[in-house]
């Protein structure tokens, strides 16, 4: 049976990594095309799995960069906004465990200012789930209009948050603030324990976490823990998954990829679409073991480069 389509509504983001410095003494970066959503969007589609992505692109450079990415790895692009804003740029800083901190450059930028009337156009009855998150989530004026697309999405499908914190752009207070009407809005939460359970919720366990969220709506809540697998649990039953051995060159883009593992599989099984009302404690276990593995496939090469379904095999 053919796949459901799956949405990913959210930005893209140019990735600058330092390069050294340049003859003339300026500093050569070395840009990847990025952006969580973005990130996101383009593993599902390499996995197999139909995917559509909607984001307000610049007709910048970066922005002509992210087009191509995303349409080489067969993302559907019909839903994306032009706009001359200029697009998104964050610098990274990797530390001696490959782990990747962020400066951005985002005010004023494309991603965040999405209208009602673009976010109408964009309306299917289509799409077995929605994916959304991270920055353009959070930040006004367009968060709060994907709020309330999220309210008329899930009519028809599952939707799918990954708060992805950045709390040098965005106070982490702002997300303490929405994140209980986020779970009312979410079948699915996806969160990292070091970069976001860390700074949502200082010295809570990945149990004492997904109980939280439940009780504000999410029905399943996962918590990807690095080198060490993930922790999921379904209406207060847990799972816990061990991550492969990997290699590690760097984390960019790794739990984007997993949430792109954990939505494909769960559509491969045909699970998406409603609340989750069929979804079991091995269905959930089958799906993060499915997307440690591609989460560590991320880890090993340079960069967000997902893997395909063919180098999974």
């Amino acid at each position: 049976m053919p796949l459901r389509p799956i949405t990913v509504l959210g930005e893209s983001a140019a990735d600058a990594f330092p390069g050294g410095s340049t003859p003339d003494g300026g500093l050569a970066l070395r840009v990847l095309p990025g952006g969580g959503p973005a990130n996101t969007a383009v593993a599902l589609a390499r996995l197999g799995t139909p995917t559509r992505f909607l984001g307000r692109i610049s007709t910048d450079p970066f922005g002509q960069l992210f087009r191509a990415r995303l349409a080489a790895s067969g993302v559907d692009l019909t839903g994306c906004v032009n706009t001359a804003e200029p697009s998104t740029l964050a610098v990274a800083t990797l530390d001696e465990q490959a782990q990747a901190t962020w400066t951005f450059y985002a005010e004023g930028t494309a991603d965040w200012q999405w209208t009602t009337d673009e976010l109408t156009a964009t309306r299917t009855t289509e799409t077995a789930c929605l994916h959304t998150g991270s920055l353009a989530l959070v930040r006004d004026p367009g968060g709060q209009r994907i709020e309330q697309h999220l309210a008329w999405v899930r009519e028809d499908a599952t939707v799918s948050i990954d708060p992805n914190v950045r709390p040098l752009l965005v106070p982490p207070a702002d997300y303490r603030e929405r994140l209980d009407q986020w779970c009312a809005l979410a079948d699915i939460l996806r969160l990292s324990e070091e970069d976001d359970l860390a700074v949502l919720l200082p010295g809570a366990s990945p149990a004492d976490a997904c109980h939280r969220w439940h009780e504000a709506g999410a029905r399943l809540v996962v918590v990807t823990l690095g080198e060490r697998g993930a922790y999921a649990s379904l209406d207060g039953h847990p799972v816990t998954v061990p991550a492969p051995p990997t290699p590690v060159v760097d984390t960019v883009g790794a739990g984007d990829s997993f949430t792109a593992g954990l939505l494909h599989r769960l559509n491969q099984l045909d699970l998406l679409g409603s609340r989750l009302d069929s979804l079991t404690q091995n269905a959930v276990a089958d799906a993060c073991r499915f997307a440690v593995r591609v989460a560590a496939l991320t880890c090993s090469v340079v960069g967000a480069n997902p893997p395909s379904a063919e180098s999974l095999r």
